[in-house]
């Protein structure tokens, strides 16, 4: 390392906040692994932890994992975009930092910092965590005020920080002259499975023989789950749990009314959110992400270093790093992903060698190494 950086992270939502998804963890140990490489992280989020619930964390300072995270009140919020009345405040009130990294696009806490960057000539990096293509619902609103009111987010940014080939290819559209930089994610410590049945097959009554699917993260619109369900109505015997809260839209009930009508509702578990949810990964024989569109895809990292063979949509930006080492990737298509999981099903040798694969993936690319990456694009924009 060069030089100790003071860096801030500003955020709609940390830690504890996990129903919000990936990027929650992916920000808590890169600030982690930054502090350990003697940089000072100050990190300023909203006191949101859910989609339907306000001021959960209660606003205050807390020291965690060597960095400073201040929850600021937010008196008014919609899902994780909070208002937070005292950020620019609070942002005066640190040193001025060396650099300021913004998660997130499209809400207040990422618009006010980016704003207040440029009024004082700090450098600031943009990670969008995946929302920067307008995607799924309000597209048309999303581009007006893209081209409108958020138009000088990214403008104003010293750089892009993309975590995947696929989102790279998004940001390049708006970052012009290089400025798009890619920092994969971490991945987890790679780790061996338990012994069969563990706390998964346990919770769903299922001993060690059952054929079991899992599927990890927000059961939302756009994660493939409807899909999912459907392959395994055509996989005989085949059991799937589904793991993480719902999105707030509805999409729990749609998914119990597509396997009741499809006449699988004792093989399709819909748990919800777990905790603990690292130890469920070595209960299942195939991970599977069937998402249309991840940025990165957190869970399939996680399943990785685990040692769980995945098959993953060439949608989701993790699937680049997995290829033929720990998944088969697969077009979004109903018929590529039952093939996939079928032919994982049916030969143990794959399976045995993606699980080996994931655990050679997720050793080249640790926390740590990937906070040296991130560390080395704030020097170059300071």
């Amino acid at each position: 390392m060069s030089r100790a950086l003071h860096i801030v992270f500003v955020a709609p939502a940390y830690w504890p906040a996990t129903a919000f998804g990936g990027p929650i963890p992916v920000m808590r140990a890169l600030a982690r692994e930054l502090t350990e490489l003697g940089h000072r992280v100050d990190v300023l989020t909203t006191t949101l932890t859910s989609p339907g619930r306000a001021s959960v964390q209660p606003a205050g300072t807390v020291e965690l994992d060597g960095a400073t995270v201040r929850y600021l009140a937010t008196p008014l919020h919609y899902r994780w975009f909070g208002y937070t009345p005292s950020l620019r405040r609070e942002l005066g009130a640190l040193p001025r930092p060396d650099v300021v990294h913004v998660f997130g696009f499209r809400d207040y806490v990422s618009t006010a910092t980016a704003h207040w960057c440029r009024r004082r000539g700090i450098p600031y990096v943009l990670e969008a965590l995946g929302m920067f293509e307008p995607k799924l619902r309000k597209v048309a609103l999303k581009r007006a005020l893209d081209a409108t009111l958020y138009r000088a987010v990214p403008r104003g940014a010293a750089l892009g920080i993309a975590t995947s080939a696929v989102e790279e290819r998004e940001l390049e559209r708006v970052f012009e002259g290089g400025r798009v930089a890619v920092r994969p994610n971490g991945f987890p410590p790679p780790h061996e499975r338990g012994t069969r049945p563990g706390p998964l097959r346990q919770r769903l009554g299922r001993d060690a023989a059952t054929p079991l699917l899992l599927s990890v993260g927000r059961l939302a619109s756009g994660k493939g789950l409807e899909l999912l369900v459907r392959a395994v109505g055509e996989l005989d015997g085949v059991h799937l749990a589904l793991v993480g809260p719902d999105d707030g839209h509805g999409t729990t009930a749609e998914l119990t009314r597509l396997r009741e009508e499809l006449g699988i509702g004792d093989r399709v578990h819909l748990l919800g959110p777990v905790d603990g949810v690292d130890e469920l990964y070595g209960d299942a024989d195939i991970f599977v992400l069937a998402s249309a569109h991840e940025n990165f895809g957190m869970v399939a990292a996680e399943a990785a270093a685990a040692g769980v063979p995945s098959v993953v949509t060439d949608r989701c930006g993790v699937s680049e790093l997995l290829r033929d080492r720990a998944a088969l990737v697969v077009p979004y298509e109903p018929a590529a992903v039952v093939g996939a999981v079928r032919r994982l099903l049916d030969d143990a040798g794959l399976r045995a060698r993606l699980g080996r694969g994931g655990h050679e993936v997720a050793r080249e690319l640790s926390w740590p190494q990937v906070a040296r990456r991130q560390a080395e694009l704030y020097e170059q924009v300071t």
